[in-house]
């Protein structure tokens, strides 16, 4: 019999974003395999209850936490009861044998607690949220980071997303061991929703250098302007940045600053088709952070059969093969970031050698092998689970 899992994720739908989109095709393939899942995740103050989504429930719970002022402190002790009553009422209904935490945060805290109350084993999966958070929870919360250490500790299986990833748990939350289970990525979607897709954009004959992802400083799409500026003369290109985020303002200001007018085109967030549509239509994709967990971007642009310029810092330096199915650089080097643009652009000979084995590395990344990854742990846990507390007169939350 196939265990129930509860996927405990930071965020969800109807948000998107790395985490979101890797929680919500785990529980499609879960559920694809027979596998009873659910995902839990925070309640923002919207007040969504339980809605469902692909099928699988989807419950949005509070989720407080305690901070240092008297204010803070009086709201957090009137509504944490209410919170734990959610949290337990949501596990006597679904009754998991396993609680999987997508992304450390308060969701983490909470299902880290119910585990130990309940005795049920808990997996925590790390996206890089300790190290390209852009609100730097984990320095701000000693709270958050004490509770990440427990769930590490009393994890059974800890997972991230890449090794430099793993690597961060290692030295300052102290991670033992650890395992690498990666993003995928999924056959190429249907037709785009909605949204500014490039047939409905005057590009005219220029070529397109793209970049995806949240408009946010870690992402570093200001330092993927600059060096779009930076590129020689000859060239005519528009800029197109797929997202949006707290930068957004100050990426079109920077924009004005350099001239760039109609060059840059911010067309705001897409689904996933509407995010592919701009790929076909793009000669390069451009994943310029100053920190990656992992960079899904990369592989939605191997999918796509179109060349890929990677950042160094972090996670695509760690499956990108750099001169073969992509070129990697320190994005922070303007002039390396635009000399890497330029190559693409001016040798079609890279370009189609770029794409070429971008199509064939992004076949070893599909859902269908992460969630495999994933029942390979839950088989485990449920083997340590089983051996080491037999007793489970306990699971009533």
């Amino acid at each position: 019999m196939s265990p129930r899992i509860a996927l405990v994720a930071s965020s969800f739908h109807p948000y998107v974003g790395g985490v979101e989109s890797h929680v919500r095709h785990v529980a499609r393939e879960l559920r694809a395999a027979g596998t009873d899942v659910e995902v839990w995740t925070v309640d923002r103050g919207e007040h969504l209850g339980v809605t469902e989504l692909d099928g699988t429930v989807v419950r949005h719970l509070p989720t407080p936490m305690p901070a240092r002022s008297a204010r803070a402190l009086s709201s957090f002790a009137a509504a944490a009861p209410g919170a734990w009553h959610a949290w337990s009422s949501a596990f006597r209904t679904f009754r998991p044998d396993v609680l999987h935490v997508q992304c450390f945060g308060p969701n983490g805290v909470y299902a880290a607690a119910l585990a130990r109350r309940t005795r049920t084993p808990l997996v925590v999966s790390s996206h890089g949220e300790t190290t390209a958070d852009d609100h730097d929870a984990f320095g701000t919360s000693a709270l958050i980071r004490a509770g990440l250490r427990r769930a590490i500790d009393a994890a059974t299986e800890t997972t991230g997303c890449s090794e430099p990833v793993l690597d961060d748990l290692r030295q300052r939350f102290g991670l033992v061991g650890g395992v690498v289970v990666p993003n995928g990525v999924g056959p190429v979607p249907d037709a785009p929703a909605s949204g500014v897709l490039p047939d409905s954009v005057d590009l005219g004959p220029r070529r397109v250098v793209l970049g995806v992802g949240r408009l946010e400083t870690t992402k570093g799409f200001d330092l993927l302007v600059e060096a779009f500026a930076c590129l020689d003369a000859d060239v005519d290109a528009s800029l197109v940045l797929v997202g949006d985020g707290a930068q957004r303002d100050a990426l079109r200001a920077l924009g004005d600053r350099l001239d760039l007018g109609d060059r840059l085109q911010l067309v705001g967030p897409l689904d996933e088709a509407g995010v592919h549509a701009w790929m076909r239509r793009a000669d390069v994709v451009v994943v310029p952070s100053r920190k990656e967990a992992f960079g899904i971007v990369a592989l939605e642009a191997w999918r796509a059969g179109t060349p890929l310029v990677a950042t160094s810092l972090g996670g695509p330096a760690s499956f990108v093969t750099d001169g073969v199915d992509g070129l990697l650089v320190d994005p922070v080097n303007a002039a390396a970031l635009a000399h890497a643009v330029e190559s693409v652009l001016g040798d079609g000979l890279l370009a189609d050698g770029l794409a070429t084995a971008g199509l064939s590395t992004v076949r070893r990344y599909s859902w269908s092998s992460v969630t495999q990854a994933y029942c390979e742990l839950y088989e485990r846990a449920l083997g340590s689970s089983s051996t080491s507390s037999p007793d489970t007169s306990t699971r009533d939350a």
